[in-house]
């Protein structure tokens, strides 16, 4: 599959704080690409650096095959915050200000306004929006132009649901027009039902990245004890299906493979002379998943 971004090796520092480790992923043409992780994990930073508004440190990243980044921005639309929209004007003279001062799109106010659902407004006031309609307009400022890609910092930050389910069905909108579309966010919950692929960071660097399905797979996991704890960790060592064992409260926790479960546990273990007075199958979240890659308490 054809890449429209590849980044090598990307880093950036603060003074001492290291924003960025030496980060590497492309991002396929045609996806919707989710970089996801929580505040302070270099996400807005990472963006910042592939629209050139920020100079890494080290590392390179080049667009559509090697294109000279001045006509390569040509193709790219982006929103990191927010447009500083006029409140008294409307939808349409708003889009007028902004393609007068980005230099591209002065005759595509009608198609982007079409484009993102708002043709029905276009002579409404700014702020007569909802947050949602505001979010979209910040989206089709984004379109003028006719981009091949669409970057987009937080797009459903914010919101309230209504407002989240217009931008999240607004993205596969215009993914299916055949716009690749970049998005960070710290909302697994988005990036789950957006995106077709995912980079996971965690305080600069690149903890997994690759198809949504395949990154974001929740793990079973299946508990055990044996009246010789000890004894039952080191036999457990042996099953070919158990990639990671860990004891906590007394249980040992079994991450296994797909093809290993209870019972497979179970017929090991009395082959080994052990029985169980505990097995258990316990399913395990995305989130719960997420939450320990990225060392983050999940909220009481």
């Amino acid at each position: 599959m054809t890449s429209v971004l590849s980044i090598q090796n990307i880093s950036k520092s603060y003074g001492p704080i290291a924003a960025l480790k030496g980060v590497s992923f492309d991002v396929p043409e045609g996806s919707v690409f989710g970089v996801l992780g929580p505040n302070g994990s270099g996400k807005t930073t990472l963006l910042g650096i592939i629209l050139d508004v920020l100079l890494a440190k080290g590392g390179t990243f080049s667009w559509f095959g090697g294109m000279p980044h001045d006509q390569a921005r040509k193709e790219i639309g982006s929103l990191l915050e927010t447009p500083n929209f006029y409140h008294y004007l409307s939808a349409y003279n708003n889009l007028e200000i902004t393609a007068a001062l980005r230099g591209k799109g002065e005759d595509d106010r009608i198609r982007v306004l079409k484009q993102v659902g708002l043709f029905e407004r276009k002579d409404s006031k700014f702020q007569t929006f909802s947050l949602g309609m505001k979010q979209r307009l910040a989206i089709g400022a984004a379109l003028l132009g006719r981009p091949k890609v669409l970057v987009l910092d937080e797009p459903t930050n914010g919101l309230d649901p209504a407002g989240i389910a217009e931008i999240r069905e607004l993205i596969r909108s215009l993914n299916r027009e055949g716009i690749t579309i970049i998005i960070a966010s710290h909302l697994l919950d988005e990036i789950e039902k957006v995106c077709t692929h995912v980079a996971i960071l965690k305080r600069g660097d690149l903890l997994l990245s690759g198809h949504v399905d395949e990154v974001l797979v929740s793990e079973d996991q299946v508990e055990v004890r044996a009246a010789d704890m000890n004894l039952l960790q080191e036999v457990l060592k042996g099953l070919a299906g158990v990639k990671k064992v860990r004891l906590a409260e007394q249980t040992l926790q079994l991450s296994c493979d797909e093809y290993t479960g209870t019972s497979q546990v179970n017929e090991y273990c009395i082959s080994k002379g052990i029985i169980l007075s505990h097995l258990l199958l316990r399913k395990k979240s995305l989130e719960t998943k997420f939450m320990e890659l990225t060392n983050e308490q999940k909220p009481a």
